[in-house]
């Protein structure tokens, strides 16, 4: 006999698209409607499994909800789960503490959520008495760890402790409730239901101690295969973990070499590989993908120029494969050597080089950054990202600013001779 549980966190309900400022609405449909497609496959996996209970470990929401589509939408899945007598735990992470729909809903009694108190909750299945044990988030913010709060194990359960935590801190996430990972090994507890960082991560050691990582990607920085944690407690008290695939759409990164392609049906065709390679290894129903183009290719000024209608090339091979998309098409290639020693005499040539050293100059670089710098104030928060986070992120966007205008400019400028 055993007791089993579906484990995940930071579903992220219609979370606004980040980086998608997408040309194609099917695909922002797409993505904007993952996290919730995600979530019903979630359910979809506890009634599969006959689970005895599906724990939440914060931020099922977003931010500040107040559509009510969403708050139908939940309901509707609660029902699922309560008809099959599937118990849900949960409990509010920093996004749920800001939304205003979440203190209005009113679920099932089959579903618990813990508030911003510690509460333990006993649940007896399969032979197995367990003990669930819970804290939320009171306001967004958290900056000190939350487990002196827990209580202590209940002796003769198998104690599951459920917390949203950026741990010891994660590149990306902001420090919220932090706490060491042998902090939760030496509490007592037999297994950790975390929640927050968006990567998956198993810490093995005295108890289990699991972050899920997200359901489902948002954009392409969240790439990879995303998951819940099937857990089963036997009734010698021995635990086993499975991850389950969750996410509807992956975000994936595909680099092209096109060095020495001399044709554009060469390029559409390395294209067309890839993309038939990235789908066959992704076991998600869609792959989105952000296409990066490199290497020497004597029609590097050709690609430049018309990157929109390669683009579409692109586009247009992932429609023809199916459930394959094409987000964004990155440049990096350059001229082929042997083009580039001969146009030594070449005006176009030697304006290139030309414009590369005006624009490394520190007076024009300077001037470009003021420039980007105001575009940033003129925008709304939620916008202001596109140059990167901090000043090196500014730094790096500017050198590839920098470099993609030259080409650019030389790029029309060969294509004009060349008519």
């Amino acid at each position: 006999m055993a007791f089993r549980f579906v484990h995940t966190a930071d579903i992220h309900l219609d979370s606004p698209l980040r980086s998608l400022a997408m040309r194609n609405p099917d695909l922002a449909e797409l993505v904007g409607d993952a996290s919730r497609q995600a979530f019903v496959s979630i359910v979809d996996l506890c009634l599969a499994e006959r689970v005895d209970a599906l724990v939440i470990a914060g931020d099922l929401y977003d931010g500040d909800q107040t559509s009510m589509k969403t708050a139908r939408f939940l309901a509707s899945q609660m029902t699922r789960l309560h008809q099959a007598g599937i118990k849900v735990f949960k409990i509010r992470g920093n996004h749920d503490a800001m939304s205003r729909i979440s203190k209005q809903l009113v679920f099932p009694d089959t579903v618990t959520i813990f508030e911003g108190r510690p509460q333990s909750v006993p649940q007896t299945a399969g032979g197995v008495d367990v003990m669930f044990h819970g804290l939320s988030f009171a306001s967004p913010k958290a900056p000190d760890s939350l487990l002196p709060k827990y209580s202590a194990p209940r002796e003769g359960a198998v104690n599951v402790g459920i917390m949203h935590t950026s741990l010891a801190g994660s590149p990306g996430h902001d420090v919220y409730a932090p706490c060491n990972v042998a902090d939760l090994h030496g509490h007592g507890f037999d297994y950790w239901a975390l929640g927050h960082i968006h990567v998956r991560q198993v810490h093995s050691g005295a108890s289990t101690v699991l972050m899920p990582g997200i359901p489902q990607g948002r954009d392409i920085n969240e790439a990879g295969e995303k998951s819940v944690t099937l857990v089963t407690i036997r009734d010698d008290r021995t635990i086993e973990i499975e991850e389950r695939l969750t996410s509807i759409a992956q975000f994936e990164r595909v680099n092209v070499d096109l060095t020495e392609t001399v044709e554009w049906s060469e390029v559409v065709g390395r294209v067309r590989s890839a993309l038939e390679g990235v789908r066959a290894f992704v076991r998600s129903r869609h792959v989105v993908v952000r296409l990066g183009l490199t290497g020497a290719s004597p029609i590097s000024w050709a690609l430049i120029r018309d990157r929109d209608l390669l683009l579409a090339e692109a586009e247009q091979v992932g429609e023809q494969m199916g459930d394959t998309w094409v987000e964004k098409l990155e440049l990096n290639v350059s001229p082929f050597a042997a083009e580039a020693s001969e146009g030594v005499a070449d005006p176009i040539f030697e304006l290139a080089q030309s414009m590369r050293a005006d624009a490394s100059s520190e007076a024009f670089r300077a001037e470009a950054r003021a420039l980007v710098q105001k575009m940033i104030s003129d925008l709304p928060p939620d916008g202001r990202d596109f140059a990167g986070k901090d000043e090196a992120g500014l730094e790096l966007f500017l050198d590839r600013v920098l470099a993609n205008g030259a080409d650019l400019v030389t790029a029309r400028l060969k294509a004009g001779g060349s008519q």
